[in-house]
């Protein structure tokens, strides 16, 4: 019985990676576009498609099923309309759309989307989560022909080294983080490469990714900065940095990133990546993270190391912030939906989240009180507000960094996406 079972998962094996070899050649294809639009309406731009050379993704989980993000792509076999990769991801223009500034203000932010490189044409389609019902809406389809060389740039900018910080094994078996530099310059790529070690020891001392060590790559490119450190407007420091990161994004002192998103794109091309993982040469306190956009985190600061988990924690596994207050945003939730962070809840639907980890006889919600300390529950506050969110335990570090632990959900759903990468 046992041969048989070995038999047939061979079989399913097989069949599935024979799926991306019917559609897709082992390297990336992005496609570059320009998101622009109000607090209201969001429009697309293509800009221009790129042929990179690594492809890190999964060769077996092409379709995304987790609806995470505020977007979503879409490629489609042409020829037969075969949904044959999808992707959910979140952008600062998303989170920009719900800022004061959108209610007055049209923008454009220059956005990406990667996906295996096609054999055959391909229909791009692009979708919009709406907020009132919650389901993709589809804004703008664009056709793609692969041999198309007028179309396709091949240049690879950018070019720069690759440093290996950690290996676990093939890129398409693990997940792939590429570490990008911004603010080091050449003088100190010895200084980048000590904390990129730091970043890993940082990053392996937290559960699950202790546990989950081999199912991770890490590596460094190493692209210098023409000058040190990294912008502050507020107090006219301006510095000349390869991917131009800076604090006060949105509004927000610490919410550290860049909207120089064709250079980011251009440098993490140098090595097979998932997730892209800016670290920014500063003591000062800061960091970012977008669920399959890419991530933020200083260097020296006495809280990197949580600054790197917690925000990956938000990049990788779509996680939602648990504090109350500290945010720019207006209406970045429907109360009257269920949201789509794993550890988040509005309990129109608690039986999609942690309703089974939930032991019985705990009250819902669940009270703030030194009996439910360590217990799996629904405590009101999360998602920057008070009222009408819950999360699932009085702490955990998507919460606060005094917190020195996922909390049980959150750990669930890092799992999760590690296995949904490594199959």
């Amino acid at each position: 019985m046992k041969n048989i079972l070995t038999i047939l998962l061979s079989l399913v094996s097989v069949a599935v990676f024979g799926q991306f070899d019917k559609y897709f050649e082992n390297r990336t294809m992005r496609v570059d576009y320009y998101h622009a639009g109000d607090s209201k309406n969001d429009y697309y731009y293509i800009d221009e498609v790129i042929a990179e050379p690594y492809w890190g993704g999964s060769l077996v989980n092409l379709i995304d099923d987790t609806n995470f993000g505020k977007y979503l792509v879409k490629v489609l076999d042409k020829a037969s309309g075969t949904l044959i990769y999808s992707r959910s991801y979140s952008t600062l223009f998303g989170e920009w759309q719900t800022v004061d500034e959108a209610r007055t203000v049209q923008k454009s932010f220059s956005e990406s989307v990667v996906f295996p490189y096609p054999k055959a044409e391909v229909t791009v389609v692009f979708c919009t989560k709406a907020f009132e019902t919650g389901k993709y809406v589809e804004k703008y389809r664009y056709d793609i022909n692969p041999a198309d060389v007028c179309l396709i740039k091949h240049d690879n900018r950018n070019k720069f080294p690759v440093y290996e910080v950690h290996k676990g094994g093939d890129a398409n078996r693990k997940v792939d983080i590429v570490i990008v530099p911004d603010g080091y310059t050449a003088s100190q790529m010895s200084l980048f490469k000590k904390d990129c070690e730091k970043f890993k020891n940082e990053f392996f001392k937290y559960e699950p990714y202790t546990s989950h060590k081999d199912d991770f790559n890490i590596h460094a490119v190493l692209a210098p900065s023409q000058e040190s450190g990294v912008d502050e407007p507020c107090k006219g420091v301006w510095k000349n940095t390869i991917v131009s990161c800076s604090y006060w994004s949105l509004g927000s002192e610490r919410y550290l990133m860049t909207t120089d998103n064709k250079t980011l794109r251009d440098v993490a091309a140098n090595a097979p990546y998932d997730q892209i993982y800016i670290l920014v040469n500063s003591t000062k306190y800061g960091g970012g993270g977008i669920f399959n956009w890419y991530c933020t985190g200083v260097n020296s600061n006495k809280m990197a190391g949580k600054i790197i988990v917690h925000e990956f924690g938000h990049g990788f596994a779509g996680l939602g912030d648990e504090y109350v207050g500290g945010s720019e945003y207006n209406d970045f939730y429907n109360l009257k939906l269920e949201p789509a962070d794993p550890n988040v809840t509005t309990l129109v639907d608690f039986d999609s989240k942690w309703k089974d980890m939930v032991e019985q006889g705990t009250p819902v919600p669940t009270p703030e009180t030194s009996e439910y300390n360590d217990k799996v529950g629904v405590y009101e506050g999360a998602g920057y507000l008070r009222k009408g969110l819950y999360r699932p335990m009085q702490d955990c570090l998507m919460n606060h960094f005094g917190c020195d632990a996922f909390c049980p959900v959150c750990q669930r759903a890092i799992v999760k996406m590690i296995e949904f990468y490594c199959k």
